[in-house]
């Protein structure tokens, strides 16, 4: 063995040994450790503080992670205000947590100014907002820039649909480097969070020529949710994703769709198909095994065609592009 295959093998055990290995796509824990060693503290203390006055945003914080990733790669675009922006978008329109987003920025700008990209905040934000909410830490990857566009069709063309079937949910994700297993876990974000009725009322009334409901939901959980969105329903009720333990990151919601109780057809689907029951089962008999594995599922998705170098810019504000 030569001398300069030697130092690389020998530089590799090293970067394994200490964590601080740089992924292909420049990402790394240890990314911040010369720039700004306290950027990680000073965000989850931000994060922390805020969901301590008040919890309800913290699923959103969770939800902006996949809103952004899924359109232009995790760059912080559905941040980015506008006419056309991603907020702007039909799939987006229940948006919520950019607050807290807001906060952590402005926290970490007060020590580290134009050091720490917005998308790197929202990175390590929606790790301390599933940790507020009972979930499992992992370590989160950083060395992400801020993209400078955002375009409300691009979300309506590239994000999931809770209508969409498994095999459009399977096709989706692969699309991004996702497996149907990460998809089957990433779902599971659904154990927290509250939906808008138009996202599931199409199962309740006239559902097809067969049926005038869904046959996959449990009948008196479909009469629960006529109650709280009638057919003449308004559109600013929520109705909490998981039927059992809303307001914990558990794998209960994984329990609640082998009870017929899934509230999008999107997340039902997942215990009737081949492709994805085996997953729902296994998952649903150990939370263990689902915080375990969601944490490293939201590290496979916040590495999505990331921005590195000269391709973008650390925002000043995450809500505009630098001037």
């Amino acid at each position: 063995m030569g001398l300069l295959q030697l130092r690389c093998l020998l530089l590799f055990a090293i970067a394994a040994i200490t964590g601080s290995l740089v992924r292909g796509y420049g990402l790394s824990e240890s990314y911040y450790q010369y720039t700004c060693p306290q950027a990680e503290a000073v965000i989850q203390k931000a994060v922390f503080d805020e969901l301590n006055k008040d919890s309800e945003p913290a699923p959103g914080v969770l939800r902006l992670q996949l809103h952004d990733c899924f359109v232009e790669g995790c760059d912080g675009s559905v941040l980015l205000d506008g006419p056309y922006s991603e907020k702007t978008a039909d799939a987006n329109s229940a948006l919520d947590g950019f607050e807290i987003i807001d906060i952590a920025k402005a926290a970490v700008e007060a020590v580290c100014p134009g050091v720490v990209s917005c998308a790197d905040v929202l990175a390590y934000a929606v790790r301390d907002s599933v940790l507020k909410m009972g979930g499992e830490y992992w370590e989160v990857e950083a060395g992400r820039k801020d993209g400078l566009r955002s375009d409300a069709a691009q979300a309506e063309l590239y994000l999931p649909s809770p209508h969409f079937t498994v095999t459009q949910l399977i096709d989706n994700f692969a699309k991004k480097g996702l497996s149907a297993e990460q998809m089957v876990i990433l779902s599971g974000a659904h154990t927290v969070g509250s939906a808008h009725c138009d996202k599931f009322v199409n199962r309740l009334y006239n559902y097809n020529e067969q049926y005038y409901t869904d046959p996959t939901i449990d009948p008196v959980y479909a009469d629960y949710l006529r109650q709280q969105c009638p057919q003449t329903y308004d559109n600013s009720t929520e109705v909490d994703n998981d039927a059992v333990t809303p307001e914990l990151f558990d794998s209960n919601y994984y329990v609640t769709l082998q009870e017929n109780k899934g509230l999008f057809s999107s997340d039902q689907a997942l215990l009737w198909d081949d492709r994805t029951s085996n997953a729902v089962k296994s998952l649903a008999q150990d939370h263990g095994k689902f915080t375990k594995k969601f944490g490293e599922a939201m590290r496979a998705l916040a590495a999505i065609e990331v921005k590195t170098g000269d391709e973008g810019e650390i925002r000043r504000c995450c809500h505009e592009v630098n001037h």
